[in-house]
């Protein structure tokens, strides 16, 4: 049998021609969610930059998009397998702002209590599971969930998160392989921002190519590509996937086509990548498009903008105060 595979592209719905399925209510909560991953990167970037941490974890700055869009709809029983890059799924899926500074605060008052890395946020309540040591355990741990939930019959869905340079390394082909022939109820995420370490991904692998891999991944494995800038677009693929997976339909593959505002190390700035390919990208900060599209449908303002903003900062100035107070490091 051939294998079947659907690919679109995805255009943000404009003012006139309105989403239906979206209601206002929604539109306005991806909206505030994004703007509120945005602060909390922006606070976690500065903390870590205060505390001297030197390592190579990049910033979500300017793909709040991709992670809230697909994201925000998990249920507390779904699992989310973040990348290193995403500290702001685990927010997204319902951890405590406590727990997500205690983490990377090392306290005590962390979900692990001291037992991994700063930032590798695992909530067990939440059903997030943190980075595996190698992309072979992570994936092998993912399927292994979507096996069980598969058996269960539960309608419980995993949700994968991985970069563009995932794309390659064999274990990530077996792991959408085994998932397509076992129509398993997992979703794969690939957010392609176009960036290897300090170089173009393009060498290696084009920025149209993710998509179309679920090709030979199973008899129906849809392989979609997405503007990764577009909160709308990604919010309208990721819940049919989702609802796909929970109902029986299998595997999708995501592919979020991205550029980050900073470069794999979250404190560079990314100053080898060509001019006007900057300016073209940052031309489209996610949530820059959401407040125009949010203005054209009569639903954003300024003012609304700044309660969100004061409101979310007591509440991390409130988390942050608690990691800070928690004076007895990871000795627990």
């Amino acid at each position: 049998m051939a294998t079947k595979v659907r690919e679109m592209t995805v255009v943000t719905p404009s003012a006139s021609h309105p989403n239906p399925l979206i209601s206002h209510d929604k539109l306005r909560q991806l909206y505030s969610m994004m703007l509120k991953c945005r602060l909390l990167d922006e606070l976690a970037r500065m903390l870590r930059k205060q505390a001297g941490f030197e390592d190579d974890r990049d910033s979500s700055i300017g793909q709040e998009a991709i992670a809230v869009g697909a994201a925000i709809d998990l249920r507390p029983e779904d699992t989310v397998a973040p990348s290193r890059d995403d500290f702001i799924l685990s927010y997204i899926k319902g951890a405590p702002l406590v727990a997500l500074f205690s983490q990377l605060y090392e306290r005590t008052t962390r979900p692990d209590r001291g037992r991994v890395l700063p930032d590798d946020s695992e909530y067990a309540p939440q059903h997030i599971i943190i980075p595996a040591s190698t992309l072979d355990a992570q994936l092998d741990l993912c399927t292994d969930i979507a096996v069980t939930n598969q058996r269960k019959k539960n309608d419980k869905v995993v949700m994968v998160f991985s970069g563009e340079k995932a794309a390659s390394p064999d274990a990530w082909h077996q792991a959408l392989h085994f998932a397509g022939v076992r129509s398993l109820p997992i979703v794969f995420v690939c957010a392609n921002n176009m960036l290897a370490e300090s170089a173009s991904a393009q060498p290696e692998e084009s920025f149209d190519n993710i998509s179309p891999k679920a090709d030979g991944f199973g008899f129906d494995f849809p392989g979609i590509t997405v503007d990764g800038k577009d909160a709308v677009a990604m919010y309208r693929v990721a819940h049919e996937a989702v609802e796909r997976a929970r109902f029986g339909g299998g595997p999708t593959l995501i592919e979020a086509q991205t550029f980050p505002e900073y470069g794999p190390n979250y404190l560079d700035l990314a100053q080898y990548r060509a001019a006007d390919t900057v300016e073209e990208w940052e031309s489209s900060d996610p949530i820059a498009a959401m407040e125009r599209y949010l203005t054209g449908k009569g639903l954003f303002s300024e003012g609304w903008k700044k309660e969100i903003i004061a409101a979310f900062q007591q509440e991390l100035d409130a988390a942050v105060e608690v990691a800070e107070d928690d004076r007895c490091g990871a000795s627990a």
